[in-house]
């Protein structure tokens, strides 16, 4: 296989992941979203609280886009801001009482729908997968200090 051709398959295959809507249909909510009430609720199970600056840190979002989620939510009576007793500018994010049953048995959808997904591929096929998966991008991980990055200013290119 010639470099070009990798090149394009690999851009074609991660786009295809990129597109995997694992919740797309079975549930009300996007991966994000999900991801967000994951780690909210396993804050709360730890005997914590989570603020937005901590989610988008764990989500690798920005905080702006926590918060346009938050609201969409908050909105949706998902989640609620609950403000620190002593510190008024800090607002905790939690999960509203009845969104908690909800997420509780969105994950046992999900949980339910990765069995099957196990069940049809097998077992051994995705951890060959994974482990392939896992050891590609940490191969192109440990090459990217041998290619810096490229300057459009030596080529003219005026940046804005």
């Amino acid at each position: 296989m010639e470099a070009n051709e990798l090149f394009q398959e690999l851009n074609a295959v991660t786009k295809r992941m990129d597109d995997v809507k694992i919740f797309h249909h079975a549930l009300p909510f996007n991966n994000t979203e999900m991801q967000l009430m994951k780690e909210i609720v396993r804050a709360n199970e730890e005997g914590k609280r989570i603020i937005s600056s901590r989610l988008a840190k764990i989500l690798g979002i920005t905080r702006s886009a926590v918060s346009q989620i938050v609201n969409k939510l908050q909105r949706k009576g998902i989640v609620q801001r609950v403000p620190d007793e002593k510190d008024k500018k800090i607002a905790y994010i939690e999960l509203s009482k009845s969104a908690r049953g909800l997420y509780d048995e969105m994950r046992e959808r999900i949980n339910h729908m990765f069995e099957k997904f196990i069940h049809m591929i097998g077992e051994e096929k995705i951890n060959q997968f994974l482990k392939s998966a896992n050891e590609f991008i940490d191969a192109f991980n440990s090459m990217q200090s041998d290619f810096p990055a490229v300057s459009l200013n030596g080529a003219g290119v005026e940046l804005a």
